[in-house]
């Protein structure tokens, strides 16, 4: 038998302390240090492509945004829908995870606790159920469907993040054929655990794993998990709403961004980031539009899903920003990581999500979504969104200045043997201090005597003027940025 370690095999976090973080709004560095390891990313802000000189010697085009936070953006909702604290089908709680909001921290520390542990199994009489839990009076509704794909029989083994009520969920799943007709040829089961947060689930990701292939093995011996649960608990406050508070982050703090988002690695060549990027590739810079403005994005793919939760980890990474207050009035971009049928009812009711899912069914529902994602085909049956879909020079410009900076990276670790910065912390900078310009740029005119954005300002923020113009757009309605946008309309409108 081959020995294994206590490591996680599919997924790591590593930890920096908060005086080791970037600035909350990276500054522009020289040329020498881009070249000398990427400790931290050049301004891009100029790379806009520039105004066509085909353009009509009429008056400007006139845009007005949406101003302030006005009764007209679709964002600015009082109550549960438009706040940081949402309802969800355990009650009226406070969504933990990636939290944006303005709240001041001095300091923080995740703590590790596990709210449930479950083993769900397959019956070919009664579908999936839920075999064994502790404790044994926690609610777990639809866990046996959140922790066991639809279509995991065609596979062997797979793991899934997944979102139930207030609280996050890992589970390992694995598939042994049995010689048994009672069972079919097969026996299939799930090992689970809930947590307040997702950033420390991979810890027990390879005691899992072992206890899953535990229990095929040896059905009904529940031991491990009970000596598991014990030592790992969760020790709830007293009254309220029953939740362990984790990771308060906030925009105001240079924490933010572990906080926000904690490094997901696979073992694989190349990380989490790396697959994402190698995956999509241009149309990251598709995703990271249609993230920044909050859509509701649905990934479909078979099994199997343990990879499609990392993308939905990833499309969340594409709209931090990290300027103090900005993006109060807009909903939170929340990973639900794997959602199926059961979930139907909670998607309707959020404004901004990612998730993914092995049912094709959900293609049919577009009520649910804004934009829908089959393997690398990235679609939208929202007319106003379709221009966002197209590529633009500006946006494989600053595709390939991620590519060139990843090469970089990949260069210095390899010659250079440097191991204090990775593609996870690359990937996240590199938008991160797009998001900044941009927001940062649209501020300084908001607040100028004369609120009026140009070609220029767009260039500056490192779009295009002319075919990001729909996106811009869209960027002040959902923002509530009050400036006025004037912009030369084009007669000819070029198709890049």
């Amino acid at each position: 038998m081959v020995e294994q370690s206590d490591h996680a095999p599919l997924l790591d976090w590593e930890e920096v302390p908060p005086a080791e973080l970037p600035p909350s709004v990276p500054s522009p560095v020289s040329e020498d240090s881009l070249q000398s390891g990427i400790s931290s990313l050049p301004s891009w802000g100029g790379v806009g492509a520039e105004l066509s000189s085909n353009t009509c010697p009429v008056r400007p085009n006139k845009v007005t945004a949406v101003l302030g936070e006005s009764a007209h953006s679709p964002y600015n909702q009082s109550g549960p829908v438009g706040d940081a604290s949402v309802s969800d089908e355990e009650g009226d709680c406070a969504f933990h995870g990636l939290s944006v909001r303005d709240r001041r921290i001095k300091g923080w520390e995740e703590k590790d606790q596990i709210v449930a542990v479950f083993v769900v199994t397959f019956a070919t009489r009664s579908g999936n159920m839920i075999e064994w839990c502790l404790p044994q009076d926690v609610n777990l509704e639809g866990v046996e469907f959140k922790s066991m794909a639809s279509g995991s029989h065609r596979i062997s083994s797979d793991f899934i993040y997944f979102r139930k009520g207030c609280y996050f969920g890992l589970a390992c799943f694995a598939n042994m054929p049995v010689e048994s007709e009672l069972e079919r040829g097969a026996r299939m089961k799930s090992v689970g655990i809930l947590s307040p947060s997702y950033t420390l689930l991979y810890r027990h990701m390879h005691f899992l794993e072992n206890q899953v292939r535990h229990q095929l093995q040896c059905p009904g011996q529940y031991s491990p998990l009970e000596a598991f649960y014990e030592d790992k608990k969760a020790v709830l406050p007293p009254g309220g709403n029953g939740l362990v508070t984790t990771c308060p982050t906030s925009s105001l703090g240079p924490i933010v961004n572990r906080c926000m988002h904690p490094e997901m690695k696979i073992t694989h060549p190349a990380g989490c980031m790396s697959q994402f990027i190698c995956f999509f590739g241009e149309q990251i810079m598709v995703l990271w539009k249609i993230a920044l403005l909050r859509k509701r994005i649905l990934i479909f793919s078979p099994p199997p899903v343990g990879v499609v939760c990392y993308r939905v980890y990833c499309c969340c990474c594409l709209a931090n920003v990290s300027i103090p207050g900005m993006g109060v009035s807009v909903p939170e971009l929340r990973p639900f990581f794997y959602v199926n049928v059961a979930d139907i009812a909670a998607l309707e009711t959020e404004l901004s999500y990612v998730a993914c899912t092995t049912e094709k069914i959900f293609e049919e529902k577009k009520e649910l979504y804004d934009v829908y994602i089959d393997n690398q085909n990235v679609k939208t049956h929202r007319e106003s969104l379709q221009p966002l879909l197209r590529l633009n020079n500006a946006d494989r410009e600053k595709y390939r200045k991620l590519c060139e900076q990843r090469q970089l990276l990949l260069y210095s670790q390899e010659v250079d043997g440097d191991c204090t910065s990775n593609e996870e912390d690359l990937f996240i900078l590199f938008f991160m201090e797009q998001n900044n310009r941009i927001f940062q740029t649209l501020s300084e005119v908001a607040g100028s005597a004369d609120p009026t954005l140009t070609a220029e300002h767009v260039r500056v923020m490192g779009l295009d003027p002319h075919s990001d113009r729909s996106f811009v757009v869209d960027l002040l309605e959902v923002y509530g940025i009050d400036v006025m946008l004037v912009i030369d309309n084009p007669c000819c409108p070029s198709h890049s």
